[in-house]
């Protein structure tokens, strides 16, 4: 008899939680990002990392980094906001590494590359992120209950202890993953994940079914959160468009990591979320100043967001 994956009711096991894949350790984290702030950009390639305007970076290092440059500036500080929330909310490893830098072509950094930045069209002094490259990474199709039961124009059936049984361990260690990523989600009002394919339903019924955008699987199972650019700040100018989504997302969810949930608990009773968010982005991002910070109206919002993921959990919990 296999051991129950929910413990209490709304919280992942101990034993299933400690199967999933590790994904970005924070000690490697750290050491990519200061090895690719102090290398220089030996080569600039198009193609591999989304929109026209990015490019695949060979690192003098020896890494690869995706460079993404911004259509405008708020993207480039969502994704760093983005970043570094997941690290307020413990689910950073999820995350590729991510780091900005300024775009000089008369700068060390970029010396190599001055040719190629002529070609770019980036604007000098342009603040672009640095986003560690993964390879072998695939496409990851939403599980149940958001894959076939979306498609088929039913309400979303709540993810709890029950829809769980006889489940096999690889996909309960999939849906761990799955219960952070749709509360990152709706904290940053992210858009261009999940929502994105539900948003396309109306007019392809068999969306569910193909890939999610910006979500990938690494070789060992781990999802890897990608392109986090869609978040907190031109996701919190769209609320009105999107929440209709995001929200039943969120109620799709009734079971968390406890952590997780302790985290949200606790940025709930402090009401301290925008400032802790800010603390870890200014200690830990040295080019934080030139794209600020949250508006005071965006850090209220994501204190509302917070209280309201809170007020959920608390819900599942009273079922």
């Amino acid at each position: 008899d296999t051991a129950s994956p929910v413990e209490r009711g709304i919280f992942w096991s101990r034993e299933l939680e400690e199967q999933v894949p590790p994904g970005f350790a924070a000690e490697e984290a750290a050491a990519w990002l200061s090895a690719a702030r102090a290398a220089r950009v030996a080569s600039l390639e198009r193609g591999g990392c989304g929109r026209s305007s990015n490019r695949l970076a060979r690192l003098s290092d020896g890494s690869r980094a995706c460079v993404r440059y911004g259509i405008n500036p708020e993207q480039i500080q969502g994704e760093a906001l983005s970043y570094h929330l997941a690290g307020v909310l413990g689910m950073q490893e999820r995350l590729p590494p991510m780091a900005l830098a300024l775009v000089e072509a008369r700068g060390r950094q970029w010396e190599p590359v001055r040719e190629e930045l002529r070609g770019s069209h980036w604007a000098e002094g342009a603040v672009v992120s640095l986003t560690r490259w993964v390879d072998n990474l695939t496409a990851v199709v939403a599980p149940a209950p958001w894959g076939s039961e979306a498609g088929a124009g039913r309400r979303l059936q709540p993810l709890s202890a029950g829809e769980l049984v006889g489940l096999p361990p690889s996909q309960l260690v999939e849906l761990v993953q799955w219960s952070d990523l749709i509360l990152f989600d709706y904290l940053t009002a992210n858009f261009d994940r999940l929502v994105s394919n539900l948003f396309s339903l109306q007019w392809d019924p068999r969306v569910m079914r193909r890939a999610t955008s910006n979500l990938l699987r690494a070789p060992d199972g781990g999802l890897v959160f990608m392109d986090n650019e869609a978040g907190l700040v031109h996701g919190y100018r769209l609320l009105a468009m999107w929440d209709p989504y995001n929200e039943p997302l969120l109620r799709s969810v009734c079971v968390f990591r406890e952590g997780t949930a302790r985290r949200v608990a606790e940025l709930h009773r402090r009401r301290s979320a925008a400032a802790e968010l800010r603390r870890r982005y200014r200690a830990r991002e040295p080019l934080w100043a030139r794209l600020g910070f949250l508006s005071e109206r965006q850090a209220e919002l994501l204190q509302a967001r917070v209280d309201f993921v809170h007020r959920h959990i608390a819900h599942c919990r009273a079922q």
